[in-house]
């Protein structure tokens, strides 16, 4: 089955918007076995709109659509797909009492606008929508179907996951597609290339390799009838890279940095606590990102100047001698955060941010030390001289490297502890 999906407003194409929706969409489509063709991005014009989806029924078996299903004039998805399905909405009067009884609910009168969002053509048929006022819609004509959901993720991801995965599992028959994502960091990509060398350039199951801020990533993808089937394709790859790679692999598929760490955390009953310049906070604000964070996450302090280095027990002898943008001052932070707290593991980053460089180093050399039970571990990093990327890439490095640290004290049976 052949998809295209259409992301729709006009403040995506004037950049006011990024569309995070079309990609999300797209990763959902394969273990579907659904195959994505297109992508498009469509602005608030009713010719427009109707003449894509004109042009998308010709080319595909199934189109997916978010955006423009608000009350507002410039909301016209529904419109353009009765224009190019030439069928007329007509208001359903149980659409409006469950409208009425949403603003109810939180207590306030429907305006008489929102009645829009209550239409429907013949071909179509609702999706409930219990996040928001705009509901769904899934119309089938002449063996095509078009999904419409609504813009905001919050909305558009439950409408996905409870109502139209499920019903498009009952109908696609296609072969499936399943990727799994294995997560490195410490080895440059040319050197994860030289060690996997031999899976390159096979078809089924396919092995690619990126480079992202948080390492070297592996995408294992394998095509098959079922998708018990494909994983059971990609199961050698991925063990042969385990084996090879293992000290080096933090997560997997869709896991972030905080969660790995966090999970690890969590599973050892282990706690951390961090003291960061450069990154500003963003350090912290990465850990607790992630649910019950608190159950290992003692806090954080951010010492923007050498005073408040001081004023959290880094010694003033180690700022004079070395400076506060130092391997040494790092070692220093983290140790003191991790007492001061009481935490298992102390986080320490200093680094130059930029635009001025007052000690010297270059904008984007960033320090990172682990304070962990009878050892201190350093790293050193040089980043691209821009401020998000160096609070981004120097908080990833932080939280994979305290995963890795976890995983060769326990392994070393250093660490006994465990959650109950």
């Amino acid at each position: 089955m052949k998809a295209e999906i259409f992301s729709i407003g006009t403040e995506l194409l004037m950049g006011e918007l990024t569309d995070t929706n079309g990609s999300w969409i797209a990763a959902q489509l394969p273990s579907l076995g659904i195959q994505m063709q297109w992508l498009s991005i469509i602005g608030d014009d009713l010719e427009m709109l109707a003449e894509a989806f004109q042009r998308g029924l010709q080319r595909s078996d199934i189109i997916f659509t978010t955006g423009g299903l608000g009350p507002t004039q410039d909301d016209l998805t529904r419109e353009a797909v009765a224009r190019a399905l030439g069928e007329t909405p007509a208001v359903q009067q149980e659409v409006v009492e469950n409208l009425e009884k949403y603003f109810l609910g939180r207590g306030m009168v429907m305006p008489p606008r929102n009645i829009k969002q209550a239409h429907l053509i013949p071909s179509a048929r609702f999706i409930p929508n219990p996040n928001g006022t705009a509901p769904g819609w899934w119309s089938v004509q002449n063996g095509k179907i078009i999904v419409n959901m609504p813009g905001p993720p919050g909305e558009m991801h439950p409408m996905w996951e409870n109502q139209i995965a499920p019903q498009l599992r009952q109908i696609v028959n296609d072969e499936v597609t399943i990727t799994r994502n294995i997560k490195t960091l410490g080895m440059s990509e040319a050197a994860v290339d030289e060690v996997i060398s031999e899976f390159f350039g096979k078809e089924n199951p396919y092995l690619g390799i990126y480079s992202k801020a948080d390492g070297i990533h592996l995408r294992v993808i394998a095509r098959a009838e079922d998708e018990a089937t494909a994983r059971q394709m990609i199961r050698p790859v991925e063990d042969a890279i385990v084996d090879r790679l293992g000290s080096y692999i933090w997560g997997y598929d869709d896991e972030t940095p905080e969660q790995s760490t966090g999970h690890a955390l969590r599973e050892h009953g282990l706690t951390v606590a961090t003291m960061e310049s450069c990154t500003g906070g963003f350090l912290a604000n990465s850990i607790t990102d992630v649910p019950h964070s608190s159950a290992y996450y003692k806090g954080g302090v951010v010492t923007h100047t050498d005073q408040l280095m001081l004023d959290n027990s880094v010694s003033a002898g180690t700022i004079q001698k070395y400076g506060a943008v130092s391997a040494e001052t790092a070692e220093a932070m983290a140790t003191a955060i991790r007492d001061k707290l009481g935490a298992d593991f102390g986080i320490g980053i200093t680094g130059e941010a930029g635009p001025d460089a007052p000690e010297g180093k270059p904008v984007g050399q960033v320090y990172i030390a682990i304070a962990g039970p009878g050892e201190v571990k350093g790293f050193e990093m040089r980043v691209p001289p821009r401020r998000i990327v160096i609070k981004r890439r120097a908080s990833n490095t932080a939280l994979t490297e305290l995963r890795k640290m976890i995983t060769e004290l326990v392994g070393a049976g250093t660490i006994n502890k465990s959650v109950e």
